[in-house]
């Protein structure tokens, strides 16, 4: 079966898609900001209209390039388009912000969404088609011989994400900017699951409603798992108010999140979403154990955990809930058929963890990387004057708090300063000032932004390739 739906007659394709993309994206409320972080407005978000036009939303890219930033881009969108169905109100409350809630959940704005929303999500999640393969026999026996054979306890060595933080130059700034990473989701828990509770299908609709209910605190809010979130936030200095961080959020992080509102937005993919949850439910155990050692570690007793140490308990229940009560009983009202879906869900996830964990680490290593990446400008911009390297590049001039919102790039590139002063963004609590003279190495897929300081400020972008080569 196949993962992403196929071109149908009334999907849009190459400059229409780019046109109605556009057309959606440059709604004022998803103009760029003119500060790093969004305050109390869960309507706003940063898409970068302006890029948009010189994107290609048509192919569907390899692995290889999924955290480019096209697909960044992508995320970001599929987000705007996914909340459209969810209610979200200020914190501080809707005086002052009524034409922005009516902008985000207008008729119009839902419209444009849903146009693009298939072609979006064939360019986000087709790449695993190429990733995950459930062909063959399932059977009962052979499903139980599988989902016993998967790792929950994912070991006694740290995580890759884990390693990260702990091996950082800064372990505070690293775990602050792990945490916001679950912000897209955790603010909102179970908000895609609750897409597949909708409708008739029998006794394990209701089993599956109790999963829900433990998420929301059976109708307590102070113990609904949301609320234990903001309060982990707001013990190591963090705001909670919704989608403040937007500007860092990373793309394998929109993905992850993504991932579950498009398999409970598309129901044809419901026993895709049944596997997807048993592996979140059961491996969110061993997940919660390590992130509650690791905050302690790292932030001391101060830290509030209960959100994580809530789901030690939880899950444990739920994983078996999934299996016993909910996949168990959809093979015996559905058939084996329905096997290789559940499957996938499971492989499908898998395969997002690996990539969010990879993703998440080397941002770490690029926002301590700073320092060292603004000495390298001096070798990789001496290598493009004396002509040994041959790199493209674009003549930029910025007035003072001319903002860049946060984005990355498909190759390395080397930013110089001809004139002015720029702050330069790399990750929450993480930055560079740049002076006249000055510069530094941007990674490639890095997410990044800047500033502009003074009255005015002359920069070059240099597109280098690999900064390696430089050297």
């Amino acid at each position: 079966m196949s993962h992403v739906p196929q071109h149908v007659p009334f999907e849009l394709s190459g400059a229409e898609l780019r046109d109605a993309i556009v057309q959606f994206a440059t709604n004022p409320i998803y103009l760029d900001n003119l500060s790093w972080q969004n305050e109390d407005n869960p309507y706003r978000r940063q898409l970068r209209p302006q890029v948009l036009p010189h994107l290609d939303f048509d192919k569907v890219p390899g692995r290889e390039n999924i955290l480019d930033y096209t697909s960044l881009a992508v995320q970001r969108l599929l987000t705007t388009v996914y909340e459209a169905d969810l209610v979200f109100f200020p914190q501080s409350g809707l005086e002052g912000k009524e034409e922005d809630f009516r902008a985000f959940y207008s008729p119009a704005n839902r419209a444009l969404g849903e146009r693009i929303r298939p072609a979006l999500e064939r360019y986000a999640f087709g790449f695993l088609d190429d990733e995950v393969e459930t062909s063959g026999k399932w059977t009962r026996a052979s499903l139980d011989s599988y989902l016993d054979s998967l790792d929950m306890g994912g070991g006694q060595e740290p995580s890759p994400v884990e390693a990260a933080v702990t091996g950082s130059t800064d372990p505070v700034r690293a775990a602050r900017m792990w945490l916001v990473q679950f912000a897209p989701d955790f603010l909102s828990e179970a908000s895609p699951m609750m897409r597949n509770l909708l409708g008739y299908y029998g006794p394990t609709q209701s089993e599956w409603f109790k999963v829900v209910i433990d998420e929301y605190g059976y109708g307590v809010h102070d113990t609904k798992h949301s609320t234990l979130f903001e309060r982990t936030l707001e013990s190591v200095g963090l705001r909670t108010d919704l989608h403040r961080y937007w500007q860092y959020y990373l793309n394998s992080s929109l993905l992850l999140n993504n991932y579950f509102h498009y398999l409970g937005k598309n129901h044809e993919l419901f026993f895709r979403y049944v596997g997807a949850l048993f592996y979140t439910e059961s491996s969110l155990v061993d997940f919660c154990r390590r992130a509650d050692r690791l905050l302690h570690g790292v932030f001391g007793e101060s830290v509030d955990t209960k959100y994580f140490t809530e789901h030690i308990h939880i899950d444990q229940h739920h994983g078996r809930m999934a299996r016993e009560k909910i996949i168990a009983p959809l093979i015996d009202a559905h058939g084996e058929g329905i096997i290789p879906e559940i499957v996938r869900g499971i492989e499908e996830y898998r395969v997002l963890l690996g990539i969010a964990d990879k993703d998440l680490s080397a941002q770490i290593a690029w926002m301590d990387d700073q320092p060292e990446l603004k000495k390298l400008h001096g070798p990789v911009y001496e290598a493009i004057r004396e002509g040994r390297v041959v790199a493209p590049v674009a003549h930029l001039v910025e007035p003072f708090n001319e903002l860049s919102n946060t984005h990355c790039h498909e190759g390395d590139e080397l930013c110089h300063i001809v004139s002015g002063t720029m702050r330069f963004e790399s990750g929450l609590d993480s930055s560079l000032t740049l002076e006249a003279g000055e510069g530094v190495v941007i990674r490639r897929n890095r997410l990044h932004g800047a500033d502009i300081l003074s009255d005015e400020c002359v920069y070059e972008i240099h597109s280098v390739g690999d900064y390696r080569k430089c050297l």
